[in-house]
């Protein structure tokens, strides 16, 4: 009898080590050089998926240009493209200016030149330019942004006291959205009074309107450190809330001026559609940017700073 010869080695390069099918190398089928799935690839050059496709992009094209054309009856999508052209540098810039506005100089913005018309008659058109090319022009990115941290620090913060409950995000997104839309609402009803009927003037006043977040964020934070997880109540917390509802009140002062009060000088924009004021139509506006900058924003600031009794109420509620 004869012992069975030894089993014939495998080459290196076609080793299955590691496939749980015992045929040819990896990614070879077991009838031959086929490749596994065969089918797959040439699913991309296939007629019908590449009808798919384009059907998928026409539809998804016609309805972005549905929304744009519905969404520009009431907002221009142009212009509010120019208040979210920021970049990082602008922010933390403007962050700052925010926090700390009082030497800050100077406060009027920036204009760039646009000329229109043949080489033989020119017409020269000034515009603003862009936050992330001028500090001083308004954003919405940063009041956007502000406005979804204020949420999440109050839900956290409320949380940390051992006092988060569903409803908390909840109201607090209530309370917050329900300031934005009056406040809105208001300045609508002053640009109407004041006899501003510029859609970019109104558009600033609604960026302007939301970098009272950021004074807010700080107070909540500092104040939850100083005051042990007290909230904002104490000495402490007022003496934060006050620094930062005054140095929003200084920024909006300065800042505003422009949109209230244009002067006839040569740096008002030809083409920003701004004019000169009545004398009458001054002081009201006068006292409208101080009423605006330091009544409202108290008001508002100070109801947006002070959610530790509508958390007490949800935890009372559920207790």
């Amino acid at each position: 009898m004869r012992s069975p010869p030894p089993p014939i080695p495998q080459a290196q390069g076609g080793s299955n080590y590691g496939s749980p099918y015992g045929g040819g190398p990896m990614g070879q089928s077991s009838s031959g050089g086929g490749q596994f799935a065969p089918g797959f690839g040439g699913f991309v050059n296939d007629h019908t998926a590449q009808m798919g496709f384009q059907v998928g992009k026409s539809a998804v094209m016609a309805g972005q240009e549905y929304m744009e054309q519905n969404i520009n009856r009431y907002v221009s999508v142009g212009a509010l493209k120019h208040y979210f052209n920021v970049t990082t540098p602008y922010v933390l810039r403007k962050l700052l200016l925010v926090l700390f506005p009082w030497r800050h100089k100077p406060w009027s913005r920036q204009q760039r030149t646009a000329s229109t018309g043949t080489q033989d008659s020119n017409t020269y058109s000034y515009y603003f330019l862009a936050p992330r090319d001028d500090l001083n022009s308004p954003d919405m990115y940063i009041p956007v942004m502000a406005f979804v941290t204020y949420i999440l620090i109050s839900t956290l913060l409320a949380g940390l006291r051992g006092a988060f409950h569903p409803e908390v995000m909840g109201l607090t997104a209530t309370a917050a959205f329900a300031v934005v839309v009056v406040e809105i609402l208001g300045l609508k009803f002053g640009t109407y009074i004041l006899s501003i009927s510029n859609d970019s003037q109104l558009l600033d006043l609604v960026a302007y309107s939301g970098y009272k977040f950021v004074g807010v964020i700080v107070t909540l934070v500092l104040s939850e450190i100083l005051n042990a997880g007290q909230g904002t109540g104490g000495w402490a917390g007022w003496t934060i809330f006050t620094y930062t509802f005054l140095a929003n009140a200084f920024f909006l002062l300065r800042s505003l001026k422009y949109v209230l009060l244009p002067d006839s000088s040569s740096t008002t924009p030809a083409g920003s559609g701004m004019q000169t004021v009545a004398r009458s139509q001054k002081s009201r506006r006068t006292q409208f940017l101080f009423l605006y900058s330091y009544v409202v924003q108290f008001i508002f600031m100070w109801i947006l700073s002070r959610q530790d009794s509508a958390t007490a109420r949800v935890v009372g509620g559920k207790v």
